[in-house]
């Protein structure tokens, strides 16, 4: 019996590493929110700033989609930070957030791959794929700065 984990007790670690990825999400997704309202603002022309302000509405559905799965798993609202403050400038913004993006990738991929709820798994795929989208926005925009 002893150095055997019973099933409640690898079902809870579980549990309890999904919900401190679930609030590493939503402290994300809430900073990107933050982050790209500023960017919109610095941002040099109106088409930069139309899509970048469509990106914060694909994170205000990130932000969501997360914050209704932590709800539904604990029964309390999730209590979002900014974790990582925003550049002052728009240069330094599409490079912090062109980073920020791929790590989120990889982050909601491996966070996919071990959830064991189909719906769960979905919503981090999904938000994946929006995210390496942002991140090729926001590549593209700084080539244009660098180039032009």
């Amino acid at each position: 019996m002893y150095g055997y984990e019973t099933y409640e007790d690898d079902w809870s670690r579980q549990q309890n590493q999904l919900l401190r990825q679930l609030e590493k999400a939503i402290n994300g997704e809430y900073s990107a929110i933050q982050c790209y309202e500023k960017l919109a603002q610095l941002a040099p022309d109106e088409k930069q700033r139309k899509q970048i302000i469509e990106i914060r509405e694909d994170e205000v559905k990130h932000f969501q989609s997360f914050a209704q799965i932590y709800t539904s798993l604990t029964g309390v609202q999730p209590q979002p930070k900014v974790t990582e403050p925003c550049p002052e400038s728009y240069k330094a913004g599409l490079e912090f957030a062109i980073r920020d993006e791929q790590e989120t990738v990889d982050f909601y991929l491996e966070v996919a791959d071990g959830a064991a709820d189909r719906s769960i798994r979905k919503a981090f795929r999904r938000a994946a794929a929006d995210e390496q989208n942002h991140a090729v926005w926001f590549l593209y925009f700084l080539v244009g700065l660098k180039g032009g």
